[in-house]
């Protein structure tokens, strides 16, 4: 018996596409290139400073959270899904990530008043003395 089956056949055979495969590589080149742009950032700052910390968080902050959109989109199939499939993927995400925002800053403003209501501190309050009772 003769084997007939060309490269481009078992590809299809397995559910491999030449378009599906050329999106994998696409979305590859493109998380490759967010990532170098994030190190040569990282670089730019040890070596001169510049862009500020607050800056740089947030550049690497939104450059995440790109990555993080195209790695949903292609590799969970999300960008072929139905909206309201999204939706319910996404809004949760969204109150996830708010919720762990929340309970950093909580958990930040909590730590500073702690340290200013430290016995020592300038800024703590003075002691209170208990009323006597009078008999």
């Amino acid at each position: 018996m003769e084997h007939t089956h060309t490269a481009a056949a078992e590809h299809e055979q397995h559910g491999h596409s030449d378009a599906a495969v050329k999106t994998i590589w696409k979305t590859f080149w493109i998380l490759l290139g967010i990532t170098v742009v994030e190190i040569a950032l990282a670089f730019l700052h040890l070596e001169t400073g510049f862009p500020s910390r607050l800056v740089l968080n947030a550049i690497f902050l939104g450059l995440t959270v790109v990555k993080a959109f195209f790695i949903v989109a292609e590799f969970m199939h999300l960008r072929h899904e139905i909206k309201n499939l999204i939706l319910t993927i996404l809004i949760p995400l969204m109150l996830f990530v708010w919720f762990i925002i929340a309970f950093l800053a909580d958990g930040d403003s909590w730590k500073n008043m702690r340290k200013d209501l430290a016995p020592g501190n300038p800024k703590a309050p003075a002691a209170v003395e208990a009323p006597h009772a009078h008999h």
